[in-house]
């Protein structure tokens, strides 16, 4: 049997001798406030508002993950609920774009072993396999005068 694709849904659980369906009725993207509060110790508050920026999605070695683009830390996300808010630095709620086939791009993954299960949106800005166009060579440019 295939070992699916992490999402926060499946990651951010209670903790153990907790009910399993103790946060049944949290939203995916709001389990980690949960998660975190019981492995710091102390209450974190998620933000109250949104804010005006978009994440990309990508997955890293099996997990849906989102990259905080105020503090670089990451934490798992779910396409059931396309939203991040940062539990380090407390940005958020942002946006996050996720494919819009999330099944096809998660299947054609599954011939590979988990650790090595990597995916990056083509119009993500970070996505390592951009090309980026060269610089042009100032010597050309200095003798096309």
């Amino acid at each position: 049997m295939a070992i699916a694709v992490v999402r926060a849904e499946t990651f951010y659980t209670p903790p153990p001798g907790q009910p399993a369906d103790l946060w049944a009725g949290v939203l995916a993207a709001e389990l980690v406030w949960r998660w975190y509060e019981f492995r710091v110790g102390r209450r974190a508050i998620p933000p109250a508002d949104a804010v005006d920026d978009t994440y990309f999605a990508r997955i890293n070695q099996n997990r849906w993950l989102a990259d905080c683009s105020s503090c670089g830390s990451a934490q798992i996300v779910s396409p059931s609920d396309p939203r991040y808010a940062c539990v380090e630095c407390g940005w958020g709620w942002c946006a996050l774009v996720f494919p819009d086939d999330v099944a096809s791009v998660e299947a054609a993954l599954m011939g590979l072993k988990p650790a090595l299960r990597n995916w990056w949106n083509p119009a993500d800005p970070n996505n390592p396999d951009n090309t980026i166009a060269p610089a042009p060579d100032p010597g050309q440019e200095a003798g096309a005068s």
